[in-house]
């Protein structure tokens, strides 16, 4: 069984692959592959974050929405605003606060030209990155459906993908 840990750093993705035993321990396995979505998915966030804004300005919790429902990521505010004041401490992200018609004011959010850069390259390596895997992981997930007598669908179908909080 192989390991696969990736991690975006300055818009590149690292990843280290270990060679694990052929089978671990029941009471290991699912604490482990938890763990192992879990850093997949926060890999991604600053990638996710930036492609969320590619279309223009949006507050906080529009950002939470738009993160929920074009990629599944169920995030907290707690985990969220962080991440876009790092965005915005490194120059990537830019804010002004816009007074409500009825309401409080609120926090818009949107790219700067090096933001939207670095958009476009993340959304590059990761297009090639998963391509990769996918060819990679394909004959793993044919096999587990010739066992089960099921034809492949799409990745999503294949890896049994459901939302998890992150």
């Amino acid at each position: 069984m192989l390991d696969l840990r990736c991690d975006v750093l300055h818009g590149i993705v690292h990843c280290k692959v270990s060679v694990m035993p052929k089978q671990l321990p029941a009471a290991v396995e699912p604490e482990s592959s938890e763990k192992w979505e879990a850093q997949m998915r926060k890999g991604c966030l600053e990638m996710a974050v930036l492609a969320s804004l590619c279309q223009g300005k949006l507050y906080g919790l529009e950002i939470l929405r738009v993160l929920e429902r074009d990629s599944r990521l169920v995030l907290s505010e707690g985990t969220i605003y962080p991440i876009l004041n790092r965005l915005r401490a490194i120059g990537l992200l830019r804010s002004e606060w816009v007074e409500a018609e009825a309401g409080h004011p609120r926090k818009y959010y949107e790219l700067t030209q090096a933001g939207r850069d670095r958009a476009i390259r993340m959304a590059e390596i990761w297009t090639e990155f998963s391509a990769g895997l996918e060819a990679l992981i394909e004959p793993v997930l044919g096999a587990k459906a010739r066992k089960q007598g099921r034809h492949l669908g799409t990745i999503q179908e294949k890896s049994g993908v459901t939302e998890r909080r992150i």
